[in-house]
């Protein structure tokens, strides 16, 4: 349970308790110190399990339409159980009501350390995305990333989908939590069907031994770094008459899981023309996965977390692809119309 604290002591009693536990992350005395007496006139969030509290975080405004998370931590006995996503969630609730339109957070760069790696991961989860490297804002050796994302959840969603890209290049080694390719799967399932025939069914895979064969039946090879990967299932049913809409099934729930995959902060691919070519490396992905007889293994996505800079593709401008009341017609910003 998360609960606002107001009493600048019991803010200080309870960022004290947390920080000094974490000292692979607040081993320096002095800053964990500044943290701790700073902490007293931030708002304060704190984590309870009964009346032990076991996590905390701390909002400061850093400009008038911007609140930053100021330090955040849980002991690390209570790590993996969704104590720091609750935090964020309720940080981010009180920032919205406040007024404030965005939020950030600065850690250290991603591949300098193993811990903060694992918290860069953390925050790309929750919808954070890159904004800036400063090198030397602390010391050579921790150069600041510091991380945003929109607290107007119309934004934030309209620019999941403006900058999603496909991803081809290679893959950390990091995991793929269960709960994470889960959520990747629930988005997938939620598309829209058909006379809801709901003729797609997915398989998420993450068992390394499993990939490897998946792999070894893929030629030329796609994804191979890839820690996990979901492939979709499609059966050919009728909607009505001769009617099957089960492309456009699938191909909706392709969408959901790039997107949810992409705001958990992974990347992906559609695959699909790949493995449904003539050569029909499908059926023997589908046997490896003892996929029955009557479904199609149409598409191989691949999941983890981006280890190189993506390139975004060049995009057509609007107006020669999309246009107001007829073909060609391009719409003024005062509502009138002119042909292009």
């Amino acid at each position: 349970m998360v609960r606002k604290i107001t009493d600048p002591e019991e803010k200080a009693r309870i960022a004290r308790s947390v920080l000094e536990a974490l000292t692979d992350w607040f081993g320096v005395e002095e800053s964990r110190e500044e943290y701790i007496e700073k902490s007293r006139g931030w708002d304060f969030f704190a984590a309870m399990d009964h009346e032990k509290p076991v996590g905390f975080l701390c909002l400061k405004e850093t400009g008038r339409s911007t609140a930053e998370l100021a330090v955040m931590g849980v002991l690390a006995e209570y790590h993996r159980r969704g104590i720091g996503r609750e935090l964020v969630e309720e940080a981010k609730k009180h920032a919205a009501a406040a007024g404030y339109g965005f939020l950030q957070v600065k850690t250290v760069k991603m591949g300098c350390y193993e811990d903060y790696d694992r918290t860069n991961r953390f925050y790309l989860s929750m919808g954070f995305q890159e904004l800036e490297v400063f090198p030397e804002l602390w010391d050579e050796a921790n150069p600041c990333q510091v991380y945003v994302q929109s607290l107007r959840e119309d934004q934030a969603f309209l620019d999941l989908i403006l900058h999603r890209h496909s991803y081809r290049g290679r893959f950390r080694p990091d995991p793929v939590p269960r709960e994470d390719l889960r959520r990747i799967l629930e988005a997938g399932l939620a598309a829209p069907s058909g006379c809801n025939k709901q003729t797609c069914s997915l398989i998420a895979v993450d068992d390394p031994e499993v990939l490897a064969k998946l792999r070894a039946v893929i030629d030329p090879p796609v994804g191979e770094t890839a820690p996990a990967a979901v492939c979709v299932l499609t059966r050919r049913i009728i909607a009505y008459r001769d009617r099957c809409f089960a492309v456009q099934d699938y191909s909706a729930a392709i969408e959901n899981m790039l997107l949810a995959a992409n705001a958990l902060g992974y990347q992906s691919c559609w695959y699909e023309g790949h493995v449904t070519d003539l050569d029909r490396i499908g059926d023997r992905m589908a046997k490896i996965l003892n996929v029955p007889e009557g479904y199609e293994l149409v598409c191989f996505l691949p999941v983890g977390i981006a280890e190189e800079a993506m390139a975004p593709p060049k995009k057509k401008a609007f107006e020669e692809r999309a246009w107001f009341n007829e073909f060609g017609r391009e719409g003024d910003p005062d509502g009138t119309d002119t042909v292009v």
